[in-house]
């Protein structure tokens, strides 16, 4: 499609007033020429030029992306999406992308604009089972990442323990670099609980990508970050939200409460009724990101959560009868 480079340049330069106006020109266009968006639209007996305020866009469910292809005009080529991961007897969703130089640099400049310079970063990322398959953004963006660093230690780990922790205590002694412990939830609960003895690390930032795979119990979040604060002598642990459906990051410095990219937007609408939106209520996640000017940028998420005090996003779990994702974050 035309616009797709020219949406993605304007996006790089989106000012704090132009959220709103940005969004409606594009639920018009991808209500034109998104199929599956525009099925879902006119199913909802929906007049396109009479959308004006966010609030009156509809959201498409995650579902769709497991049985449709979503996306605007054609596809250029099949082969390039990322996948979730799920479990075996699900079915994964599958998300096309225009451009994965593009992905990258969009998730390099969100990343940047909460945590600084990559060059800042060693990164050591424990990504077990993402490694193990095809098509995982999250694996895509963290190797994007280590390459960013230009960090000799930089690198993935999967169940080599002891080597890691070695890498670490290198780490502590160099102090030239903030050091950035990437890992999904389950896997930093197996290295904390591996009884190896950590080094103390100034400036480490552990962050969880969450997701228990069937690999452990459920445990609330609390409960997890207290067992990792413990584990590697940190005051908080940061939190990464992302999907596949979804081409922009968000992300918490603790408490798994997080702040929004300049390409997101969220709305919590009522558990009853999905038209119905409240500020200070708990409720459905929908989702506007931007960077999802080739697909769908309005999705209708399985996650709950309420607005904090301060004015950022709290996750808090999901809906009983949704699926179980790879990035579920544990009920608080």
């Amino acid at each position: 499609m035309k616009y797709f480079k020219s949406f993605s340049e304007s996006l790089e330069r989106i000012g704090e007033g132009d959220f709103e106006e940005m969004a409606i020109q594009l639920f018009r266009l991808q209500a034109a020429a998104n199929p599956v968006y525009r099925a879902y639209v006119e199913a909802r007996r929906l007049s396109i030029h009479k959308v004006s305020k966010l609030e009156e866009i509809p959201f498409l469910p995650l579902s769709f992306f497991k049985s449709k292809q979503v996306y605007c005009g054609e596809i250029a080529d099949p082969n390039q999406f990322y996948s979730s991961s799920g479990t075996t007897d699900q079915i994964n969703s599958k998300h096309y992308f225009w451009s994965e130089e593009y992905y990258l640099s969009h998730a390099k400049r969100i990343f940047e604009q909460f945590y600084g310079s990559l060059t800042d970063y060693h990164l050591i990322a424990l990504l077990p089972s993402y490694l193990e398959r095809q098509g995982s953004s999250l694996v895509r963006m963290a190797d994007f990442f280590i390459q960013e660093t230009k960090s000799n230690y930089s690198g993935f780990y999967l169940y080599n323990h002891q080597e890691l922790v070695d890498k670490l205590g290198i780490l502590s002694q160099l102090a030239d670099r903030k050091v950035l412990l990437l890992g999904v939830t389950f896997a930093l609960l197996d290295l904390a609980d591996s009884g190896l003895d950590f080094p103390r690390i100034p400036g480490l930032t552990v962050m969880e990508t969450g997701g228990m795979k069937g690999r452990r119990r459920e445990m609330i979040r609390d409960e997890v970050h207290d067992r990792l604060k413990v584990a590697f002598g940190v005051g908080s642990i940061h939190s990464e939200y992302g999907m596949t459906e979804m081409m922009s990051q968000l992300y918490s410095k603790g408490g798994g409460k997080y702040e929004l990219p300049p390409s997101v937007r969220v709305l919590i609408r009522d558990p009853h009724d999905p038209f119905a939106y409240g500020h200070n209520k708990t409720g459905g996640i929908n989702v506007i990101d931007l960077a999802n000017f080739h697909s769908c940028a309005f999705l209708e998420t399985q996650d709950l959560g309420r607005w904090d005090e301060e004015g950022r996003l709290e996750i808090l779990g999901r809906f009983d009868h949704s699926d179980l994702r790879g990035c579920n974050l544990m009920v608080n």
